[in-house]
């Protein structure tokens, strides 16, 4: 396997992704960290920056940046899979509020370190354009701001924007209005993960690539070349987390593809526009991501590949050619200047968690010595440096105002025992594509997709 063939982004890294040493045997240390992902890696950085002593070890199955971290839309955004009413009914109005803010700040806090380490990541805090095309994306592009005001966030933090300013910042076709976020940034999100892992290493973190972790207990990690002993264990795996005993309900893995055009020429982004590198979205159902990369390609990717039996990952889920055509065909309907004769250079994808309330949580088990993150369900390039901050905290045992944000020690339901996880998911994404056809037809919003986001919690 290349791994320059897993996605555009790994690439068109700068270095050669040779896999650094694998666990050579049994060892001792601190903290032993599950996964070179950016959950991982932000722990070991934020525990490593707050204690030099620590003996961190982080052990990888493939190399640092194998799986999301670097496949991603390359979104570092204020995003959260739990809406803030939904937040508001578990743990009350001012910790949604806060939950928000921490997030806005998050965004922030990357574009930092990513200048402080010197990563060549392609950083551009550009915001979202989230476009609306009909008239049930345009309520609820309305209901969106709306709810924002009744939270206390104003037009600095989510804007209406009319068909003229949405259009001023992303000309997709039949755009009605839209709205805007300044919290958020377009990455390259390869180069950000890999350019992490270096600056882990400078604060005397070890990390050990291709040293897959077949078991996780207290007090250890157990893989096929040793165990590494450790008082605390981090479980930082996200998609990949059921194949570990025991996690097999834990999450489940659902597959985000991807599709790249080679460089634009000026003229034809000039009539796309993202001159600013605004990430882009719309308001439909089934969600679709986008940005104009540094080097003038348009990224862009969607939901809408199978979620596979039992809670499999393979490599050859990574590639699916009817999505990957549906993708290419979106990307024409929205932009009509990118015609029949512009090419796809690149496709790919890759596993990301959800949880069954579709609830992303880090928490740690200080008696058992257990730590976790994950359930992004896909906006995790902002949450995991929140969740790196947070348990970096919770471990040291530290009382902060991380540590008391809503999503600690939060314990999601497992997801039901198979055929019916097959069953509610796949039925659940059919329903959604339905929805967003249905919506085209009769220019009225689908009652169905409105049902089925309250049965998610929203």
């Amino acid at each position: 396997m290349r791994y320059q063939d897993l996605s555009y982004w790994l690439s068109s890294v700068d270095e050669p992704l040779t896999p650094r040493a694998p666990l050579p045997g049994d060892a001792d240390a601190d903290v032993v960290i599950v996964g070179a992902g950016y959950t991982g890696l932000w722990t070991a950085y934020y525990l490593a920056g707050a204690d030099p002593s620590l003996r961190i070890i982080v052990l990888e199955a493939e190399i640092a940046g194998y799986g999301a971290s670097g496949r991603n839309g390359g979104w570092c955004s204020a995003l959260l899979p739990t809406s803030l009413p939904a937040l508001a009914r578990r743990h009350g109005r001012d910790a949604a509020i806060a939950m928000q803010a921490a997030m806005h700040a998050t965004v922030a806090e990357v574009g930092r370190v990513v200048a402080a380490e010197g990563i060549d990541c392609d950083w551009a805090y550009g915001g979202t354009v989230v476009l609306a095309r009909t008239g049930p994306q345009w309520g609820r592009a309305r209901a969106a701001v709306d709810q924002a005001r009744e939270y206390g966030f104003g037009p600095e933090d989510l804007a209406l924007l009319d068909a003229g300013e949405a259009s001023a910042r992303c000309a997709a076709e039949g755009v009605r209005g839209g709205t805007y976020t300044p919290h958020c940034a377009a990455v390259h999100p390869a180069r950000l993960v890999r350019g992490l892992a270096r600056a882990v290493e400078r604060r005397g973190v070890t990390i050990h690539e291709r040293t897959p972790v077949t078991r996780i207990r207290a007090g250890a990690a157990v893989t096929p070349a040793g165990t590494v002993r450790a008082p605390v264990v981090i479980r930082a795996t996200e998609g990949y987390t059921p194949r570990l005993p025991g996690q097999r309900r834990t999450v489940a893995p659902v597959y985000s593809l991807m599709v790249a055009t080679p460089p634009l020429p000026a003229d034809t982004w000039e009539r796309i526009g993202l001159a600013e590198r605004e990430t882009f979205s719309d308001h439909r159902h089934v969600i679709i991501y986008g940005q104009r990369t540094a080097d003038g390609r348009l990224a862009f990717g969607g939901r809408g590949a199978p979620y596979h039996f039992g809670s499999r990952v393979s490599p050859g889920y990574d590639r699916e050619p009817e999505v990957f055509a549906a993708l290419r065909r979106t990307l024409g309907e929205l932009f009509p200047v990118l015609g029949p004769d512009v090419p796809v250079t690149h496709c790919w994808g890759g596993p990301l968690g959800v949880a069954r309330d579709w609830a992303a949580s880090v928490g740690f088990d200080r008696v058992a010595g257990l730590a976790w993150a994950g359930g992004y369900v896909g906006d995790g390039v902002g949450a995991s440096n929140l969740a790196g901050r947070t348990l970096a905290d919770l471990i040291r045992g530290e009382r902060t105002d991380l540590t008391a944000l809503p999503w600690v020690n939060h314990r999601s339901p497992r997801w039901e025992p198979e055929p019916l996880r097959w069953l509610a998911v796949n039925a659940g994404l059919k329903l959604m594509f339905s929805a967003d056809a249905a919506e085209l037809r009769s220019a009225r919003p689908s009652r169905r997709a409105t049902l089925f986001t309250r049965l998610l919690g929203h």
